[in-house]
């Protein structure tokens, strides 16, 4: 039986160096959840390019597409912790040990949403 889970690796370079990087694992099923492992390297980091990770991973098709996320942030990343409460919905966060769980509803995309919105609109 083949795995039907599609797994991603997203990085954020500065140059030719990692500074971030995620395994995104994403499941087909309607309603599916997202698994995310996002992780920084150790030293100084550019400000926003934790938070570009975070973007990276939530613009992924496979993720838009999902309902549900579940994510691993290192503990004191609150760059990372703060940008997955600004673009997820009912974020909830809790410690495990040297990381930060977070659970999250992934909002429908946008123009999804304007184009249902010009739809019902229109309607008689």
């Amino acid at each position: 039986m083949t795995d039907p889970a599609t797994r991603r690796h997203v990085e954020i370079n500065d140059g030719d160096q990692t500074v971030a990087a995620a395994e995104v694992t994403t499941f087909p099923q309607p309603n599916a959840t997202v698994l995310a492992s996002l992780h920084a390297a150790s030293g100084h980091i550019a400000p926003g390019r934790r938070a570009s990770l975070v973007d990276a991973v939530m613009d992924l098709p496979e993720v838009q597409q999902s309902t549900h996320l579940r994510a691993v942030v290192p503990l004191g990343d609150t760059e990372s912790l703060w940008r997955l409460r600004e673009r997820t919905e009912d974020a909830a966060t809790r410690p495990a040990g040297a990381t930060a769980l977070v659970d999250a509803d992934i909002p429908r995309a946008k123009t999804a949403t304007a184009q249902s919105a010009v739809s019902e609109s229109s309607e008689p």
